[in-house]
């Protein structure tokens, strides 16, 4: 292959686009999307950590105690997935779950001490794959384009 593709490029084996389609902000962002996925997803996985359970790690440590209906709800999971990813979390020793104080019919999830250390090393991970994504913007690019991004992902 010519060296004016990136490996990233190659592996994405996508579908011929036409130049039009090529140069639409709707594809482009889609394809910046699929790759920032990816990269996110491999340098998770390299740590044991599906995006979805990192996603609601993160939200644990965020919003911890919280109960598992009002984590689903919040990040707009499906009540039988959060169920599935709390459980895998607990299973792993990374929240514990735990009667709600304020009404015991629910139960509180909390991030555990390692499931903190994981956390940490995760974010680390993608942090570290998001600069991998904007590798060739200068500190000042990556932030205008970050601005650009959130007015077009959550438009006032």
């Amino acid at each position: 292959m010519s060296d004016d593709h990136d490996h990233d490029h190659d592996r994405d084996h996508h579908a011929y686009a036409p130049s039009r389609i090529r140069a639409l902000p709707s594809w482009l962002l889609g394809r910046a999307a699929a790759r920032g996925h990816r990269l996110v997803a491999d340098a998770l996985a390299a740590e044991g950590m599906r995006m979805m359970h990192h996603a609601v790690l993160s939200a644990v440590a965020e919003l911890g105690p919280v109960s598992q209906a009002e984590l689903g709800r919040t990040l707009g999971i499906d009540p039988k997935d959060i169920v599935a990813i709390v459980n895998d979390l607990q299973k792993d020793g990374l929240v514990t779950r735990t009667p709600d104080p304020k009404d015991r019919r629910k139960n509180a999830i909390e991030i555990s001490s390692a499931g903190e250390h994981r956390l940490r090393r995760t974010e680390k991970l993608g942090d570290e794959a998001n600069e991998r994504l904007t590798a060739d913007l200068t500190p000042a690019e990556r932030e205008q384009l970050i601005a650009l991004l959130t007015r077009i992902a959550l438009p006032r």
